[in-house]
C-alpha cells in the first residue's frame, strides 16, 4: 500500500522556516546567567576581604611595634632606675610582681579536698598542667594552700612569649582549640580589643585590664615532664627541693617542660 506524501501551504512553510530556533535551551541559559552572577558577587566579595586582611596586618604590625618599644622602656626604666639609686648610695627595690605562672608538679594521690577544690579553681587539674595567674591577697593565700603540689614563679617576657606561642589553645565553643590564625583571637575577644597573639601576650604579660577574660580564653597549658627529671618533688625549692616560690627561676624550669 503506498504513502501518500502530506503537502503543506507555502505561506505555513516559509514562517517555520522565517522563526529562529534558539541555539541554547531557555533554562540553561538562565542557568549560566545565575553563575556568572555568583561569580561576580563572589569575586567582589574576595576583593573587599583582600583589602580588609591587608588593613588588618598592617594594624596588628603596628600594634607588635608599639608593644616591642613598650616593652623595651620598662626593660631600660628598671635599668636606670637601679642605676640611679646606685650613684646615690641607695638601693633599687623593684615593684611587687603582679604575674605568676604556676605549674602542677604532683599526681591525685593523698590530696585533701580543701587542697583539690583550690587546684580546681586554679585549673590544674592534671600533672604538669601550668596557668597564668594575677597575684593579690587571695590568690597568693591559694597559692600557700596548695604551695607542696605547685612549682610556682614570676615568668619573664620571654617565657610568656613561648608559651603562648608553642603551646597557647584557646577555648572555643567549649572545645580546645590550637592558636593557629590571628582571626580565632579575633573571632572570641575582638570586643575587648583583642585581634592578634601580640594582643593576648600583651594582655598577660602586662596584667591588663581585660586579663581575666584573655586568661579564661586561654586553655591550661599541657606541657611535658622536664628535662633532666626532677629534684624531689616532695621538698621546697628553698629546701632543694622542687616545691612552693622559686621567683625567677620558673623561667628555668619553663625552658625544660615547653
Amino acid at each position: 500500500m503506498r504513502m501518500r506524501a502530506l503537502s503543506f501551504p507555502v505561506g505555513i512553510m516559509a514562517g517555520v522556516e522565517g522563526k529562529k530556533v534558539p541555539s541554547v535551551p531557555e533554562s540553561l541559559f538562565k542557568k549560566r546567567k545565575a553563575f556568572a552572577d555568583i561569580k561576580a558577587k563572589r569575586l567582589k566579595r574576595l576583593v573587599i576581604q583582600k583589602k580588609l586582611r591587608k588593613a588588618q596586618r598592617k594594624l596588628i604590625y603596628a600594634r607588635a611595634q608599639a608593644y616591642h618599644k613598650e616593652y623595651r622602656q620598662m626593660y631600660r626604666r628598671e635599668i636606670r632606675m637601679a642605676r640611679m639609686a646606685r650613684k646615690a648610695g641607695n638601693y633599687y627595690v623593684p615593684a611587687e610582681p603582679k604575674l605568676a605562672f604556676v605549674i602542677r608538679i604532683r599526681g591525685i594521690n593523698g590530696v585533701s579536698p580543701k587542697v583539690r577544690k583550690v587546684l580546681q579553681l586554679l585549673r590544674l587539674r592534671q600533672i604538669f598542667n601550668g596557668t597564668f595567674v594575677k597575684l593579690n591577697k587571695a590568690s597568693i593565700n591559694m597559692l600557700r594552700i596548695v604551695e607542696p603540689y605547685i612549682a610556682w614563679g614570676y615568668p619573664n617576657l620571654k617565657s610568656v612569649h613561648e608559651l603562648i606561642y608553642k603551646r597557647g589553645y584557646g577555648k572555643i565553643n567549649r572545645q580546645r582549640i590550637a592558636l593557629t590564625d590571628n582571626s580565632l583571637i579575633q573571632r572570641c575577644l575582638e570586643k575587648y580589643g583583642i585581634i592578634c597573639m601580640e594582643d593576648v601576650i600583651h594582655e598577660i604579660y602586662t596584667v591588663g585590664k581585660n586579663f581575666k577574660v584573655v586568661n579564661n580564653f586561654l586553655w591550661p597549658f599541657k606541657l611535658s615532664s622536664p628535662r633532666g627529671g626532677m629534684k624531689k618533688k616532695t621538698i621546697h625549692f628553698v629546701e632543694g627541693g622542687d616545691a612552693g616560690n622559686r621567683e625567677d627561676q620558673i623561667n628555668r624550669l619553663i625552658r625544660r617542660m615547653n
